[in-house]
């Protein structure tokens, strides 16, 4: 039953892309022209799509903190990463439309990208550190013009489901655009595909926002401490 779910589900991942290509269409002319409808519509379509590929897969979400999230300005959104269906689920738990900051690969899957350029992600090459640099500057501008952005500090999936280091590099265009950090902490994912052999299997998924750190009177020290310091909070928080 699951190998069928799974065959279905690749199958539907491509053909709501192809079914969506009008509505992307239109959703960049809204872009381009300036609309201040863009932005909505974008997410509604976005999130829709998220939704309905958490709900082939038979995952339920549960969240808990979004009173966290503030409401008055930009932030920054840090999740662990262990699964691929991290991304959907961000995309479907936040309020908003957020940018993502992306490894470049991701780029190459079809039809996605396109929907990836409407929410105004940046593509980040780690083998590169003079454009992983030029992308972060870019991604705190983003958040200075008012956006929304998640970004994984552990820069790719955990193999074990275990944290990985948290890359200081993420939280710079934080530091930079002296926006709040909203650490986030997900469970589940990985039971839906990675702890199955890729199948897709149905479960649960937990999504906790925590409370926002502020960035703006934090020194250089202090900076330093916070990938460890978030990590640990993401580490505490897991399981309640």
């Amino acid at each position: 039953m699951n190998i069928l779910r799974t065959i279905v589900w690749f199958i539907y991942f491509f053909l709501v892309l192809l079914f969506m290509l009008p509505m992307r269409i239109k959703a960049d002319k809204m872009k381009k022209n300036g609309d201040k409808a863009a932005y909505p519509y974008i997410f509604k379509k976005v999130k829709w799509w998220a939704n309905s590929l958490l709900k082939l897969a038979g995952v339920e979400i549960t969240v808990y903190g979004r009173e966290n999230i503030p409401t008055d300005c930009a932030v920054v959104f840090t999740p662990n990463h262990s699964g691929l269906y991290d991304i959907p689920v961000m995309l479907t738990c936040c309020n908003e439309p957020p940018a993502l900051v992306a490894k470049k690969e991701s780029k190459k899957i079809p039809l996605v990208g396109g929907w990836m350029h409407l929410l105004d992600c940046l593509y980040i090459d780690r083998e590169n550190p003079r454009a992983a640099a030029a992308t972060m500057n870019e991604a705190a501008q983003l958040v200075m013009d008012g956006r929304n952005l998640v970004i994984f500090p552990e820069g790719t999936r955990s193999k074990t489901g275990e944290l990985g280091e948290f890359n200081h590099g993420a939280f710079k265009m934080a530091f930079k655009a002296k926006a709040p950090i909203v650490p986030v902490v997900i469970e589940g994912t990985r039971d839906i595909m990675e702890n199955h052999h890729n199948i897709m299997t149905p479960g649960k998924v937990t999504v906790r926002f925590l409370p926002p750190i502020y960035t703006a009177d934090l020194d250089r020290a202090a900076q330093k401490l916070l990938p460890e310091e978030i990590k640990r909070m993401i580490e505490a928080n897991k399981g309640m």
